[in-house]
């Protein structure tokens, strides 16, 4: 099934106010025009677009930690993985829990693969922006291609 979807969904457009979130900037994602913002698509591809700023939050993070003790990183890095992980796992059984029954999927197992699918497409999309834009975090995407790709060998 296909919705109206955010378009631009990650952590910077999520603000804690009252004990509560509110979700801003419902204008998607500004390199695309705006006839193909309007079309109606899964509403996987937010999922997978929060995902990948969870995976961003991650790398920045561990960057911050580490400019002034490059050391640091090997005993951050684990934890910072860790983290990663859960955050996601709480974010896609939240999002399940809350779905369930409704027509945005017929099954989570089909949901799941969807999620993976716009997860790469969004890593992708992500180096092309930051080789553009910001050319010293292109390492963030590619890195979770190769988390995405380690993942799926487990798998």
């Amino acid at each position: 099934m296909k919705t109206r979807v955010h378009g631009d969904y990650h952590l910077g457009q999520v603000l804690l106010v009252q004990n509560d979130f509110v979700i801003t900037d419902f204008e998607g994602e500004p390199a695309r025009s705006l006839a193909e913002r309007r079309h109606k698509q899964p509403a996987a591809k937010d999922v997978a677009g929060m995902l990948r700023s969870f995976n961003y939050a991650r790398y920045q993070a561990l960057a911050h930690a580490t400019v002034e003790r490059p050391d640091a990183l090997a005993s951050l890095e684990v934890p910072a993985r860790e983290w990663e992980r859960a955050t996601r796992q709480a974010f896609l059984h939240a999002y399940r829990d809350n779905t369930q029954g409704s027509p945005l999927y017929g099954s989570w197992d089909d949901m799941r693969q969807l999620i993976d699918l716009f997860e790469v497409d969004k890593a992708f999309y992500e180096v092309g922006y930051e080789v553009d834009n910001r050319p010293d975090w292109v390492r963030i995407p590619l890195a979770g291609l190769e988390d995405v790709w380690e993942s799926a060998r487990r798998d």
